[in-house]
């Protein structure tokens, strides 16, 4: 089969776990050169051995902007160009809000909004024209949770910000979208499994049945990086097997139900 991207440079943030090892991964199968930003160091190593000279990884928080920066230039100097930025590191924090912390509230805005706001900006200055700029929301971009105030807050303004990206960086015909995954089975969402009940719950909720794997995400970010998405910009796109459509798991019940012997 013919490859996808070839010849194409990509960046992603958290890219050495999840669905963002998924991305780089099929990017890479695709013909595509990428660079790698995460804060887990050992990770990005495995990732490093795993895909050799098809990556260049560096230690990188989001939330930093010298750190944006500095993973941009690495791409340019090590590969000469970039066509392709998926903004994916992201995380989040159950607190009802009137008990939660100023503290928490701020770091996963700045993790999940502000560190998608720095990548665009610093990608979207030296993307190549007719690139793609891929944003990882949430299905709580448009579903609200319960005590997950601050998550659907960001993922919200994910899907906004990259909207307005379109607009500005369409002139350049770089296309901006965003994917809205429901559960997906990753280190970071695998406190879901440890809680009896609730995964089995974010099933029922969808309409086909089950959760996602990291590897269907990657799927929608390949067509959305590739050619064959060259019409398609501004637009948010849900991944979550109908979830949507009913209602989001009763996070306090299940919290409520979760002993600190089963934690």
């Amino acid at each position: 089969m013919t490859e996808r991207l070839p010849g194409k440079v990509a960046l992603v943030t958290g890219g050495a776990s999840g669905i963002g090892l998924a991305i780089v991964r099929r990017f890479v199968a695709e013909g595509a050169r990428v660079v790698v930003g995460d804060i887990n160091d050992e990770a990005l190593a495995a990732t490093a051995d795993e895909l050799g000279d098809n990556v260049a990884t560096m230690a990188a928080d989001v939330t930093t902007e010298s750190d944006l920066a500095a993973l941009v230039a690495l791409a340019i100097e090590r590969f000469g160009a970039l066509d392709i930025a998926v903004a994916n590191a992201g995380g989040g924090h159950f607190s009802p809000i009137v008990d939660q912390e100023l503290s928490d509230w701020r770091r996963v805005i700045d993790l999940c909004l502000t560190g998608v706001f720095l990548t665009i900006k610093h990608t979207g200055r030296v993307l190549s024209d007719a690139g793609s700029v891929i944003t990882i929301a949430s299905l709580n971009a448009v579903q609200a949770a319960e005590g997950m105030s601050a998550y659907c807050t960001a993922k919200a303004g994910v899907a906004m910000l990259s909207r307005v990206a379109a607009m500005e960086l369409g002139h350049r015909r770089i296309r901006v979208n965003a994917v809205a995954p429901g559960l997906v089975e990753t280190p970071l969402s695998s406190g879901f499994w440890e809680m009896p009940g609730m995964v089995e719950e974010f099933a029922d909720n969808t309409a086909i049945g089950r959760f996602a794997k990291p590897e269907e995400i990657a799927a929608l970010a390949l067509f959305l990086a590739s050619d064959e998405s060259a019409f398609v910009t501004g637009s948010i796109y849900a991944i979550d097997g109908g979830a949507a459509n009913k209602r989001y798991p009763d996070l306090p019940a299940a919290f409520a139900r979760f002993t600190p012997e089963e934690a």
